[in-house]
């Protein structure tokens, strides 16, 4: 190359860099970011997941927590609802009320539930399969959550009256000390063996934590030295003692709800892909370990916010995909099989709902995508993704982006249910077994993460 052809190249990097820099500059001033919040706990008497009694006390309200991101040319919702699932039409409800509400489009709205266990599996589609059935049994109507979702627009709506700008993005993770573990315990034969969420065996509980994702994850948006709000996320099921009739936001409710109380920042908390972690190691199912588990937990979330180092925010980039998870077709998982489940009354409700109508209700749906997304600020990502999904997956899109930080939400659409890795299927254990996705979901799963992070 001629030196002047090479000093008109470096001449013209010199414009684009500028070019680009300066709409940088620009989409950072025009960066605001409002919260809401809305208590969407159903009314005494409704009988809720897991015990299907109805309810008989509110120990803590259950709320769905978000922002609204506006860059000046679009607005981004991510929410968190203190749910244990929303499925199918429930789901998409919840979001295009919220599009709706804040004036932008379905696609660039993401809603992911928690998971505890004290808390509404809501999925109208599946609740109106079994009120057709044999003696149905009393599950909480989908009149309830229409106008829940309409009092939860009426929020982010309302939100729009505060945006506020914000000029930095920060991250920050640490370890978290004694909360998640792996419920695949693997015997000494290679046998998984179960550690279920409450686990009152003494030699169960004393075996290894197995495979995790031991961090928490903390984004701030902040305006200069002032963060205006803080987003978690961590990898587990979430529910300490459970099966009575009691609507409580545990563990990550309880922290999330103390360090905002503590530091006067709003605090949203993620659930990451806990499909296969739960607290099984280090809860008896007492009181007193559920005290311990949620100030652990919390003592990670106040670290990690404390070890939050600020860049400046970019543009926001908003990515979409659409996933299409293969169903189960074998004995056991066809759709006859589901409908004997579901018109069989002498099951349990659990039983009836899980085994018969929610496989109903995905097959019915299963030519219609679960739509997944995902943000991305600079080198910041987060990942928005579907049901339970083990925690496998929330690693893979970790590795694949080594140095950039990447933060994940499971559970949102939670139609599918488990969604496994194919080994899970080979070696046995609760999640394959409950699953009604193929084992060839976890290649799907996988290249639909990839085109999220923006890799193919």
């Amino acid at each position: 190359m001629s030196h002047s052809a090479a000093r008109v190249l470096f001449c013209l990097s010199i414009v684009l860099f500028s070019a680009t820099s300066s709409a940088g500059a620009e989409d950072a001033v025009k960066l605001r970011v409002s919260t809401f919040c809305c208590d969407v706990t159903p009314p005494l008497g409704s009988p809720i997941y897991s015990s299907y009694k109805p309810m008989a006390k509110v120990e803590h309200p259950l709320l769905a927590k978000g922002i609204v991101l506006d860059d000046g040319r679009q607005r981004y919702v991510l929410c968190s609802v203190d749910y244990c699932e929303l499925c199918n039409s429930t789901h998409t409800m919840f979001r295009q009320k919220l599009a709706d509400a804040v004036g932008t489009d379905l696609s660039h709205v993401a809603v992911q539930t928690i998971h505890q266990h004290t808390a509404p599996m809501a999925d109208a589609d599946a609740y109106r399969l079994l009120l057709k059935a044999n003696n149905p049994h009393a599950l909480l109507a989908p009149e309830f959550y229409d106008e829940a979702t309409d009092r939860l627009a009426a929020a982010a709506k309302k939100s729009l009256d505060r945006l506020e700008p914000f000029d930095r993005i920060g991250t920050g993770q640490v370890k978290v000390d004694r909360v998640a573990s792996s419920r695949r315990v693997k015997a000494e034969d290679g046998k998984i063996i179960i550690r279920w969420s409450s686990c009152t065996d003494p030699k169960l509980r004393a075996m290894p934590e197995g495979y995790i994702d031991p961090f928490v994850k903390t984004i701030t948006f902040a305006r200069g030295d002032k963060p205006l709000v803080r987003l978690h996320y961590y990898a587990t099921h979430p529910q300490s003692f459970y099966g009575d009739p009691r609507a409580s936001y545990d563990v990550p409710g309880i922290a999330r709800e103390r360090l905002e109380q503590e530091e006067k920042v709003f605090q949203i908390y993620f659930n990451g892909c806990g499909g296969d972690i739960t607290f099984g190691k280090y809860n008896d199912r007492t009181l007193r370990a559920r005290t311990e588990l949620a100030q652990r937990l919390f003592e990670g979330m106040k670290a990690s916010a404390a070890a939050t180092k600020f860049v400046p925010a970019g543009p926001i980039r908003w990515r979409t995909t659409p996933l299409f998870l293969p169903p189960r077709t074998y004995k056991g998982y066809t759709r006859a099989d589901s409908l004997a489940n579901m018109e069989n009354a002498k099951m349990s409700t659990a039983g009836r709902l899980y085994g018969g109508a929610m496989r109903l209700a995905f097959l019915d749906r299963v030519k219609e995508p679960i739509e997944l997304s995902s943000l991305q600020m600079g080198r910041v990502h987060i990942l928005n993704l579907p049901a339970e999904s083990m925690v496998e997956f929330q690693l893979y899109a970790q590795r694949i982006m080594p140095n950039d930080f990447v933060a994940v939400a499971a559970y949102g659409d939670c139609s599918p249910g488990y969604i496994c890795t194919a080994k899970a299927f080979d070696e046995g254990g609760y999640e394959p077994t409950d699953s009604v996705v193929a084992p060839e979901s976890e290649e799907v799963l996988n290249k639909a993460i990839r085109q999220l992070l923006g890799k193919e």
